[in-house]
């Protein structure tokens, strides 16, 4: 098969909610349809003993939460698919942001009786930004919720989508009787205990006005859908492809992930119409996924993902070429050449080694520590893939060792879970004092759980009020001034570089005006 081929059937996506709006119970769904997995696991079931795949780490099946984002690959249809499932929690957002700039096109899912929160429109603001392709799932509609044109109304107002719902639901909650799909003009009937069967009851309905309406929901019911389908037609746009590749029209379905309705329609005209691999843009240029030469770059790293060999990875997005196994590459930053022997595809924590890759595919390379977020790894040439963020931190505490007999295996580990970029480590210059800096709270008790179960390391934290981490810039001279000044302030973080660590906004527009020639940026990639 051609290179060619091989990138037509690549479709890389990710899925991205507010927590709890049913995001890994549809992946996990989607991936039941791949073959993928015999049986879907319950993500929040003290009886079922297994827990979602996408959930691998221990703590994600503990609290029922994904707090990394998993990367899962299978064949549909003659489409390679690799899924991308997320964190919702606005805690583990950076992770999210970071993940949305591997993926060409995104599943948001919501919740039929939350409706839009507040973590999806900041997902879907950074999606509109880069007018990356979006496909609505309205999850849940076995429960009572939102009206469907509320729902769109929502849609539109607050995520500043335009929308084309191409399914609409038939009653909700306890009167859900199923799904009238207008893309594919058929209707399929909802029974509510089929929880893990893979087929749908469908039925070719091309027109509404067919009495096999009224025989199968009844004469109300159908009346109804008459109406709104008639409604939903006269307001919003009939489906353009092209609208829909270049981020301007988002088509809408409707469905229970939980009870495996409407998602197999979701998966069916997700891989007819989403975008292959998209073209991706450096500092240099903009690499297009045909070209002959490899290139790709690295969103995520992530220490531990097999705690029983204490390996790395990073996670390396094809951009360009074929990536080969056992093949010499530029790691730019490094201007040094690499080869990987165990190059990996990902079910979740399940891996499997890779011979060849292409654009659109997601691979897991061994590190012993030579990669950081935004890595470019190419055949030679010097290449700065531009849009992977770095945060800055909102969130600071003291980090102690709990355990002095395993303060080398703590050293370790902190060094290991801030190269995945979730967290920044700083220590203090006048006492060598460890702080951590998070975007979130939750972080803390995630890295502290990681430590103690992946590196047997106890930890305990005290509160530090700060208000900004700052990365100091200029001559030697002005930067030695600043420090001399501001000893108690001053510390490095785990690349040596020096930072501020202001206390309040006033000390910090203080330090402003007493050094005018330092710049102070608030990441530290300047």
């Amino acid at each position: 098969m051609s290179v060619l081929d091989e990138i037509n059937k690549r479709r890389t996506f990710g899925i991205i909610s507010h927590p709890d709006a049913g995001k890994t119970t549809l992946t996990e769904k989607l991936l039941l349809f791949g073959g993928a997995i015999q049986v879907a696991g319950a993500v929040k079931s003290n009886k079922i003993k297994r827990s979602a795949t996408s959930d691998f780490m221990e703590i994600e099946k503990q609290r029922g939460i994904s707090v990394a984002t998993s990367v899962m690959a299978f064949d549909y249809r003659g489409k390679k698919i690799n899924i991308l499932d997320t964190p919702g929690h606005q805690d583990f957002a950076e992770d999210t942001f970071r993940t949305l700039t591997a993926v060409d096109s995104v599943i948001v899912v919501i919740d039929v009786a939350k409706g839009v929160e507040t973590q999806t429109e900041k997902l879907v603001k950074v999606c509109r930004m880069r007018n990356t392709p979006i496909i609505v799932f309205i999850n849940k509609l076995d429960r009572e919720g939102k009206d469907g044109f509320d729902l769109l109304d929502d849609l539109e107002q607050k995520l500043g989508l335009k929308v084309c719902p191409l399914s609409w639901p038939i009653g909700m909650g306890q009167r859900f009787q199923g799904v009238y799909n207008m893309y594919e003009k058929n209707l399929n009937l909802f029974r509510p205990h089929s929880k893990q069967a893979t087929s749908d009851e469908v039925m070719s309905i091309a027109d509404l006005s067919d009495p096999a309406l009224e025989t199968n929901v009844g004469e109300k019911a159908a009346a109804e859908l008459r109406e709104d389908v008639e409604t939903v037609t006269g307001i919003y746009p009939a489906f353009d492809k092209e609208k829909y590749l270049s981020g301007e029209v988002s088509p809408v379905f409707f469905g229970s992930a939980i009870n495996n309705f409407g998602v197999k329609e979701l998966l069916d005209c997700f891989v007819e119409i989403a975008p292959g691999p998209l073209p991706r843009v450096t500092e240099e240029r903009k690499v297009e996924p045909l070209e002959d030469k490899f290139s790709g770059f690295i969103f995520k790293i992530h220490a531990n993902i097999d705690p029983k060999h204490r390996d790395r990875i990073a996670f390396l997005r094809i951009c360009s070429g074929v990536f080969r196994r056992n093949t010499n590459y530029l790691h730019v930053r490094q201007a040094r050449k690499m080869k990987f022997a165990n190059p990996t595809s990902f079910m979740a924590a399940k891996k499997s080694i890779v011979e060849e890759a292409y654009p659109g595919d997601i691979v897991g390379l061994y590190d012993s520590g030579n990669f950081k977020i935004g890595d470019s790894l190419t055949e030679g040439e010097q290449l700065h893939f531009i849009g992977i963020p770095s945060f800055s931190p909102e969130q600071f505490r003291y980090v102690n060792n709990a355990d002095p007999l395993k303060a080398k295996q703590l050293a370790k580990g902190l060094v290991q879970l801030m190269d995945e970029g979730v967290a920044q480590l700083f220590t203090k210059e006048m006492n060598g004092r460890k702080i951590i800096g998070t975007v979130g709270a939750l972080q803390f008790e995630v890295i502290q759980y990681r430590l103690k179960h992946e590196y047997g390391a106890s930890c305990n934290y005290e509160p530090v009020s700060l208000h900004k981490a700052c990365w100091l810039d200029g001559a030697e001279a002005d930067i030695k001034s600043f420090r001399d000044r501001r000893k108690k302030d001053i510390a490095v973080d785990k690349d040596g570089k020096i930072v501020f660590l202001a206390e309040s906004a006033w000390a910090l527009n203080m330090a402003q005006e007493n050094h005018p020639d330092v710049a102070i940026h608030f990441k530290s990639e300047f």
